[in-house]
């Protein structure tokens, strides 16, 4: 097949872009670099570098390619930050992804999976999560995401564009020569191997008094190379319902099973380093649940997806191997 990647040079993009070249595909690797850089796309790919609201560079990558799916990974990311510009967050990944339909439907592409986030739930009445919970989020980055999600709903009943949203939490690990890389850095367990490798002093524990297990905060981790394995589930399963008629928007959670706390993830990096790793406790940040933990067996039931990497241990050493091979 022919895909065209949003995003492609980022974290998860870039690795979904790289398994589809490894199974044969064609990817082409659309991204502005906001927050990667040149050398993040995978060998192989074609590559174009523009904005997703670039509307006239869009339609020509789009007609140039005749793609068989597109897989929209390009968004801004960080809740704190959506929190403070708001604008800047409804602009990029509500507005942008419009201009990407919108140029889809202008040169007849029927075809996306939607890197979508469980931010859309906001607080949840429930742990874990099904795909049929209150949809509330509490942020601007998740209300962004939602509002493309509702839209996605509409053009697939109204113009057959055959869509699947995945809905994820915390994503971690690596695979072999490629992981995550955000500058600036706010996911915990990267944070946390940069104490082992000295980059930081200390890592934060924000709040010890929250009802679960050992006072910190349940979150739900998926390791990269299974959330780039959904992806692809779900990109081939858009195929299939085409060709038998079928034209629902499709819609899973993702996430390795379990939850673990903040201090579960920091105790691994101990054992995964063998690094003493320094923690400072501060008072718990408004907005932060207890516990985040989505439910994955509605795709595990239709798709057939199985995470090979839950247990913790696996997702950090596979994190630890990659940061310790990109500082050196």
């Amino acid at each position: 097949m022919r895909i065209l990647v949003t995003g492609g040079a980022g974290y998860i993009g870039g690795t979904v872009a790289r398994l589809l070249l490894a199974g044969g595909d064609a990817v082409t690797v659309y991204d502005n670099l906001c927050h990667s850089k040149r050398a993040a796309v995978a060998a192989g790919a074609e590559f174009v570098e523009g904005d997703v609201a670039d509307r006239a560079l869009m339609e020509k990558t789009l007609v140039a390619g005749r793609f068989d799916g597109v897989m929209h990974f390009a968004a801004l990311i960080e809740a704190g930050e959506s929190m403070e510009k708001p604008e800047i967050y409804f602009r990029n990944n509500t507005v942008g992804t419009l201009t990407l339909l919108e140029a889809m439907l202008a040169t007849g592409h029927k075809r996306l999976v939607f890197s979508s986030t469980a931010a859309c739930y906001g607080e949840p009445e429930t742990t874990p999560i099904l795909e049929d919970a209150r949809l509330a989020p509490t942020n601007a980055y998740g209300e962004s995401k939602l509002m493309v999600e509702e839209m996605l709903g509409w053009f697939n009943r109204i113009h057959g564009l055959r869509v699947a949203s995945l809905r994820y939490f915390n994503v971690a690990g690596a695979m072999e020569g490629y992981g995550e890389a955000h500058e600036p850095e706010s996911h915990l367990i990267p944070l946390v191997l940069d104490v082992a490798l000295g980059r930081r002093k200390s890592i934060q524990i924000f709040g010890e008094d929250y009802p679960t297990r050992d006072g910190t905060c349940i979150r739900d981790y998926i390791h990269v190379r299974d959330l780039a394995d959904a992806h692809l589930l779900a990109l081939a399963a858009l195929g299939t319902r085409e060709r038998a008629g079928g034209l629902g928007a499709l819609i899973y959670n993702l996430g390795n099973g379990q939850g673990f706390t903040v201090r579960e993830v920091i105790e691994s990096a101990r054992r995964v380093t063998g690094k003493e790793i320094p923690v400072e406790t501060r008072a718990r940040r408004a907005g932060d649940p207890a516990v985040l933990v989505a439910s994955s067996e509605k795709i595990k039931r239709e798709l057939g997806w199985k995470p090979k990497f839950a247990e913790l241990d696996t997702i950090v050493r596979s994190a630890w191997e990659w940061q310790q091979r990109r500082y050196a």
